[in-house]
């Protein structure tokens, strides 16, 4: 007879295939589609194993990249939501919790307890981990629109001002990085694939 808990895992790991189904606003760089979840969190955490020499503090880089293979799984329920888009963002975090529960509450306790206290820290941006995690996610589309000239900064008009105040965990993480932020979106600007108002 196959354990209870072998099958309660199984039914989770089936559930996350649906990550490959759930498109991003941001387009992959060079192509005419949207990039799904599931290759934004596999992204992302690539970028952690490159990029972690570049934290100003020390981290656990195994931890941070649990963080991002998990940060999105609440989409299976809660839906992607723009960053840019205010309305869509008034209700974000409700939907995004009950979604934690539902996802989170398919586990055995233990890991359950394990992988929601991994997203609670991810989204409570307040440890070194949680930090670059947070900064890995919101440099990847930066670096997709820079490509794709503008992408979703010239499609949605999105002013330089906002752009900054999304990518800021990274001057909370990373002086390199920032550096390279601050370089890429100056850039940006003089090429005219954003706005300053």
């Amino acid at each position: 007879m196959v354990n209870e808990r072998l099958l309660r895992d199984m039914e989770f790991i089936v559930e996350l295939d649906k990550m490959k189904t759930i498109l991003r606003q941001t387009s992959l760089i060079s192509q005419d589609r949207h990039e799904d979840d599931a290759q934004h969190s596999w992204h992302i955490a690539v970028m952690a194993m490159i990029l972690d020499k570049y934290a100003d503090e020390k981290i656990d880089t195994c931890k941070v990249i649990k963080m991002l293979l998990i940060h999105d799984l609440v989409e299976l329920y809660a839906g992607d939501t723009f960053c840019y888009d205010k309305d869509a963002n008034k209700d974000k975090e409700e939907r995004e919790l009950a979604a934690a529960d539902k996802i989170f509450g398919m586990l055995s306790q233990d890991k359950a307890r394990e992988m929601r206290a991994l997203w609670d820290e991810f989204e409570e941006m307040e440890t070194p981990e949680a930090l670059f995690a947070a900064s890995m996610d919101r440099l990847q589309p930066m670096l997709n629109n820079y490509h794709n000239q503008g992408g979703t900064w010239k499609k949605y008009d999105v002013p330089q001002a906002d752009i900054y105040e999304r990518i800021s965990p990274v001057k909370k993480s990373s002086t390199s990085l920032w550096e390279f932020v601050e370089h890429m979106l100056e850039d940006a600007y003089d090429k005219g694939l954003i706005n300053r108002r």
